[in-house]
């Protein structure tokens, strides 16, 4: 009901009640990336307190990044079977309770629990999949200007908390620093409940930038999906070239972000005798500069090749990478590597997304692009275990940051093998 009056009042006004629920998501994606990213400034404290190596920790942390990225094209089923509302809310407590009951660990098994398999399902469920559902559903046009928004979001949740993490980690301890995630998911959980509603239809209205109903719009009901649906999807989406181009490329795109850079940067830098807040603050101007850059990329993925847009992005990530050893991790150093890095942080994803859903159609484009997401999780856990095992047994994360790079001019060069979408997308998905 709370819904209904808001949209008639912003349609007085030619408000699109779209963006309120754009504006929630964001919100949404923000804190569960924040929640997601903030393991990563506890990699030193907790080998400190527990005794525990940082290839230890990093396996325990890779297991977030696999569920995460596994629950992707599950995530697109539930959010049709279930409802956004429902979906978005469960996770959100899910991921607050995991935080929370993190403070009382004594083992490493607890934490593979807590931070590895709750925070990975509740941060899978409102993953970027959540972003293409929602400007696939809402939005009919400025589809890449609302993903590179909500992308901008994630990214950014993942990188503006670590200075306030490192400060209070550093003040308080460790345990501080999750309180303000769990209290941000509550409050969050509660937009969520009173503001998203699944479709344009439930409020008898139309998509933003689609011809506006010409009279009583009968709510849209979700059809009932098999489990095994997502495997079918996959199934069927694996025999088309642009699936797997996409698939690998965004492989390296977690392996060079998640994996490597958010779960391991604090603890690179500590090695260089950079302390956390520092450090946290070059992650966060990381994010400043990914706020605009993946916002920027939306805009150019909706006017332009987005096959040329993805060359240039891995190319400059995977240079900005090769710079990064050689920086001296000096403020003029890193500065220079955080403008080109933060520019390309995730601005690979509203490109993929475009791709993903010219290809395989605006219906079956949030579950395909799930498993696409679903590569990218998997290069992110790959590296945040690699990483840990090259600072373990080699005593440097050298290795790992050449290695991310040499992936990236890799993806660069692979862009270009993507076909073309036609101007309808293929009907190999039914």
């Amino acid at each position: 009901m709370f819904s209904i009056q808001v949209s008639t009042w912003l349609d007085r006004r030619k408000i699109h009640f779209g963006w309120v629920v754009v504006s929630v998501v964001f919100l949404t994606m923000l804190v569960s990336s924040a929640a997601l990213g903030m393991p990563g400034a506890l990699l030193q404290p907790l080998s400190r307190e527990f005794h525990w190596s940082t290839e230890q920790i990093s396996s325990a942390l890779a297991v977030r990044f696999v569920l995460y990225g596994l629950m992707g094209p599950f995530s697109a089923m539930l959010l049709d079977w279930l409802g956004v509302k429902k979906i978005v809310c469960s996770a959100l407590v899910l991921i607050g309770l995991g935080m929370a009951l993190a403070t009382g660990i004594t083992a490493l098994w607890q934490l593979v629990v807590l931070w590895g398999i709750m925070l990975g399902v509740g941060s899978g469920m409102t993953a970027l999949v959540l972003a293409t559902v929602i400007s696939n559903r809402w939005f009919d046009k400025r589809r890449g200007l609302v993903v590179g928004m909500l992308t901008a979001s994630s990214a950014t949740g993942q990188l503006m908390f670590l200075p306030l993490e490192a400060w209070l980690i550093e003040l308080y301890g460790w345990r501080s620093a999750v309180f303000p995630i769990f209290v941000a998911c509550l409050l969050v959980a509660g937009l969520a409940f009173a503001f998203l509603r699944d479709r344009p239809e439930d409020l008898g209205m139309s998509a933003y930038g689609a011809p506006r109903p010409s009279g009583n719009t009968v709510p849209v009901a979700s059809r009932p999906r098999s489990l095994l649906e997502p495997f079918r999807v996959l199934a069927q989406a694996g025999r088309n070239v642009n699936f797997w181009l996409l698939f690998g490329t965004f492989f390296v795109c977690g392996l060079s972000t998640n994996g490597l850079i958010q779960t391991h940067f604090i603890s690179l830098c500590g090695d260089f005798g950079l302390a956390p807040v520092p450090a946290a603050s070059v992650l966060a101007m990381m994010g400043a500069f990914d706020f605009f850059g993946t916002i920027t990329s939306g805009y150019l993925s909706d006017r332009f090749d987005n096959r040329k847009l993805l060359f240039w992005y891995y190319g400059l990530r995977g240079l900005s990478l090769f710079w990064l050893p050689h920086s001296n991790f000096t403020l003029y150093g890193l500065s220079i590597f955080a403008l080109f890095y933060g520019l390309d942080w995730v601005a690979t994803v509203p490109p993929t997304v475009k791709l993903t859903t010219t290809t395989f159609g605006k219906e079956h484009g949030g579950m395909v692009f799930g498993w696409v997401f679903a590569g990218h999780q998997l290069g992110a856990a790959a590296a945040a275990y690699g990483a840990g095992m090259s600072r373990t047994f080699l005593l440097t994360y050298s290795p790992a940051v050449y290695a991310a790079g040499a992936a990236c001019l890799i993806a660069a060069a692979v862009t270009f093998a993507i076909r073309r979408p036609a101007r309808a997308p293929v009907a190999a998905i039914s």
